[in-house]
């Protein structure tokens, strides 16, 4: 299997700076409005993330928990996050947001699913079945949000 197997991405160009793009991604309580995997439930207000070894909790549409540890973080232009179980070692995969500001009100959106460190090989047909499609949608929804 080739690295780009667990590599998923999607990108487009948001007309929108990349500090609000930013607020709607740090935010958990605000990611259920542009998940395009129809995941994500709801998260408690005050989990803005502000720095790497923060963890954030979201509930899953299913009912479940995640705690999610940021792994990556530049205010404004980087976050990544490892989700797992609550109180459990994260399994490896990764889920990633780059901004690179065009310019005052465009922003080019970059968001990558990295499942190459996945340990629970119970997670691997759910990763393999992550599409760039999948991705495209969140970004998609986010830039609906942030353009409004």
């Amino acid at each position: 299997t080739t690295p780009s197997t667990y590599v998923v991405t999607a990108r487009r160009t948001i007309a929108a700076d990349a500090e609000r793009i930013f607020d709607l991604i740090a935010d958990p309580s605000l990611q259920p409005r542009w998940d395009g995997n129809a995941n994500l439930a709801e998260a408690p207000a005050g989990q803005r993330v502000r720095e790497v070894g923060e963890v954030f909790v979201m509930t899953l549409t299913n009912g479940g928990l995640r705690e999610n540890r940021v792994v990556e973080f530049v205010e404004g232009r980087l976050i990544a996050w490892l989700p797992s179980d609550p109180g459990d070692t994260p399994p490896g995969h990764l889920w990633r947001w780059e901004l690179e500001p065009v310019d005052a009100t465009s922003t080019i959106v970059t968001h990558t699913y990295d499942w190459s460190r996945l340990t629970d090989e119970n997670r691997f047909a759910r990763a393999q079945a992550t599409t760039s499609a999948e991705l495209q949608a969140s970004v998609d929804r986010l830039a609906a949000l942030a353009e409004s």
